[in-house]
This record gives structure tokens, C-alpha cells and sequence, in this order.
């Protein structure tokens, strides 16, 4: 069984879960939300899920 698995869905629905739970914390989720996927965007995700 071949399972392709996106990391940038995966990312968001994290801190969408995050910000619900712990709105306080919106700032810095928003902040490490745009690096990581800054990072993606940049490196690319290569064959980590493959």
C-alpha cells in the first residue's frame, strides 16, 4: 500500500488544532507556522514520505 502524505496539510491542521486549544499562544504558532512552511517552500519536502 503506497501512501502519499502532504506535510503542509499537515502543518496547518496542527495550528489550527494549536490555536483553538491555546489561543494565548497565537502569536508564536502563527510565527512557526510561516517558518516551517517558508522551509518547505525553500528545500522542498525531497523523498522524506516516500
Amino acid at each position: 500500500m503506497n501512501l502519499h502524505l502532504a506535510l503542509t496539510p499537515l502543518v496547518s491542521l496542527v495550528a489550527g488544532i494549536l490555536i483553538l486549544v491555546m489561543p494565548r499562544l497565537l502569536n508564536y504558532i502563527v510565527a512557526i507556522y510561516l517558518i516551517v512552511i517558508g522551509l518547505i517552500g525553500l528545500f522542498g519536502t525531497g523523498n522524506m514520505f516516500r
